[in-house]
Parts: structure tokens; sequence; C-alpha cells
């Protein structure tokens, strides 16, 4: 048996949010205790949840609340990139992009 490494999920979700942390590079500095940071952290949380689930997943409770938690973390770094869309820190083509990444990443 593998590790959590091991998950397609967890390999997309990790590229992706090194990616975003890529994309992120451009955002005025101002938004670096805010939306930015905000991303980061939302993106990076599709992963240490996918990792803390099957480190738990024994216990089907605890197991379905942090894939539920990536979920919802998933949800909200989509919603970051729609507001650095809106505010012209991203193009509509990298919002394209990324936005499908997030939601194949972990099927939300």
């Amino acid at each position: 048996m593998g590790t959590f490494k091991d998950l397609i999920g967890y390999k997309k979700a990790f590229a992706l949010a090194l990616e975003v942390r890529k994309l992120t590079r451009k955002f005025p500095r101002e938004e670096l205790y805010t939306l930015t940071d905000q991303v980061h952290r939302s993106s990076r949380g599709i992963c240490t949840n996918l990792a803390e689930g099957y480190r738990k997943r024994r216990y089907v409770a605890h197991f379905i609340a942090k894939i539920t938690d990536s979920d919802a973390e998933c949800a909200e770094s989509i919603v970051h990139l729609d507001f650095a869309l809106a505010f012209g820190f991203i193009t509509e083509d990298e919002h394209k992009q990324w936005s499908p990444g997030l939601r194949r990443s972990v099927g939300c």
C-alpha cells in the first residue's frame, strides 16, 4: 500500500498549488496579506486535507470530514481566482486554465 503522495488527486492538487503560487507573483504588493495569502492557503489546503484524510482513512467519519474540507478549500480557491479575475490581476485565459484545474483536482 502506498502513501497519500501516490493519490492522483493529491498529485494534481499539489501541482496546481505550485502553479497558483507562480500565478500570484504578479499580484499587487498590497494584496500580499489578503488575496495572495488566501489563495495560497486554500490551494495548499486541498493537499493537506487529502493527506490528513488518507492517514485517517480507517476512521470513516474523519476521512469523510477531511475530504469534505478538501472540497471546501477547492471551492474557496476558485472564489479567490474569481476575485483575481474581477480585479484584473489575472487574465480570462489564466482564469479558464486554473479554475477548472481546481475543480478537477478533487472533483469540486
